[in-house]
């Protein structure tokens, strides 16, 4: 053997190993097999994003969730032998799972046990820039884990004796640990009140000029057409929450400048405690005079995720402003043929063929917003032209509501608007 190879037998894999992953979900009543099975590829690519790899699926059809451990103690072993097997590393449910379960959970498998919520807010943890950003999701982190403390840490089982005490079981390390995290959430929320604070008088110096927000299920494209309209550089890739902090440029268009805002998208069972510490990102669409809601035509649930966002802008006190829709990705999908061509095709082959009637969808979706619908595909600068014009269009509308007495020659000083990103 040569002195080369045996350099080369002394060598190691030095590269991270990726964390595998299986996941968990029920299938409910009403529920059809692709529901649950766009539902789990969400939550794969959730899984992705968080840096683990999905190596098997397991679902299982009940009335309610198993109060213990959410599946019934059949599959629950079946999961267990699979993990034992292929010395799986995490087990994800698309659902939360109470302290309870968790805890009984991460008890009988013996793997790091992820709901919903705690996938979640570990991907937001991960993609957070700002301070503010940063703070919201720590606050959100720490009320969830609060009441879950007794199963994330088995450490916390000892009890430690008091300094001054004779006997006794002294205090658990447990209501140690959940002080120290109440205390913790208490100087959050003092922060991010200062930050707030901040946030309203940024808010505040904007009087004056239209502003708008993107808005849209998570990965659609959001960033992709902040980019394209205002010329920034704004993280965009394909992977979900690939934005978590708000981020406002300015514009001019025509003459008529206004602040366009790329927000942090929605997604189905987004976390409660997520939604109440993002309250001041939040105000970026709640202030906002105009809505800009992109929508993924190429995904085939879009009409759900359509209604999730719909939802959540109820929720938030955002769902009466006026509403721009922008069906984007319309490269991915094939497009209704034209009269001439579907005589020449069978009935079969226009049903297996998926085609979208663009026609249709925009007298559908026109009636539900009151504003006629673009057709775009942000990445390649299909349709922008068209989508320019309807942006510009409605911020005309909200314009002339601040100046009822605008005329189009007029040349507005946008020095006074700097500083406001």
């Amino acid at each position: 053997m040569s002195k080369f190879s045996r350099k080369l037998q002394k060598l190691y894999d030095t590269a991270p190993k990726q964390d595998t992953a299986v996941l968990v979900a029920l299938i409910k009543q009403g529920q059809t097999d692709q529901q649950v099975a766009e539902y789990l590829d969400e939550l794969a690519f959730l899984t992705e994003t968080l840096g683990a790899s999905t190596i098997y699926r397991f679902t299982q059809r009940l009335e309610k969730p198993d109060i213990k451990t959410f599946v019934g103690s059949g599959k629950l072993e079946e999961i267990k032998s699979y993990i034992e097997h292929f010395e799986v590393d995490m087990v994800i449910f698309d659902d939360d799972l109470s302290p309870s379960q968790m805890r009984n959970l991460e008890n009988e498998l013996k793997v790091k046990v992820y709901d919903r919520s705690l996938l979640i807010l570990d991907i937001f943890l991960s993609r957070a820039q700002t301070a503010q950003a940063k703070t919201q999701v720590e606050l959100a982190r720490f009320q969830y884990l609060l009441p879950r403390l007794t199963n994330m840490w088995t450490h916390l089982e000892r009890q430690r004796g008091g300094t001054s005490t004779r006997g006794g079981a002294g205090e658990k390390e447990i209501e140690t640990d959940k002080r120290d995290i109440r205390t913790k959430i208490t100087l959050l929320k003092s922060k991010l009140k200062d930050i707030e604070k901040q946030g309203v008088t940024q808010r505040k110096g904007r009087k004056g000029i239209v502003r708008a927000a993107l808005v849209g299920y998570t990965n659609v494209g959001k960033s992709t057409l902040m980019n394209l309209i205002t010329k920034s550089d704004i993280l965009a890739e394909n992977k979900l929450f690939a934005t978590v902090d708000s981020t406002v440029r300015k514009v001019v268009l025509e003459n008529i400048p206004f602040l366009l805002s790329d927000t942090v998208g929605f997604i189905r069972k987004l976390p409660t405690h997520l939604i109440e510490s993002f309250k001041s990102t939040l105000d970026e669409i709640r202030e906002a005079d105009l809505l800009v809601h992109v929508i993924d035509i190429s995904h085939p649930g879009f009409e759900d995720h359509f209604a999730v966002v719909n939802s959540t802008l109820n929720e938030i006190g955002a769902g009466d402003k006026p509403v721009l829709l922008v069906f984007n990705k319309i490269d991915l999908v094939p497009e209704m043929p034209t009269e001439e061509e579907l005589e020449n095709m069978s009935d079969i082959e226009v049903e297996e063929s998926n085609y979208l009637d663009f026609e249709k969808l925009a007298e559908a979706y026109e009636k539900k917003t009151g504003i006629p619908p673009v057709f775009m595909a942000a990445e390649n600068g299909t349709n922008v032209e068209e989508f320019r014009n309807a942006l510009v269009k409605e911020v005309k509308k909200q314009h002339l509501k601040i100046y009822p007495h605008y005329l189009e020659s007029e040349v507005f000083d946008m020095s006074k608007f700097e500083g406001l990103e």
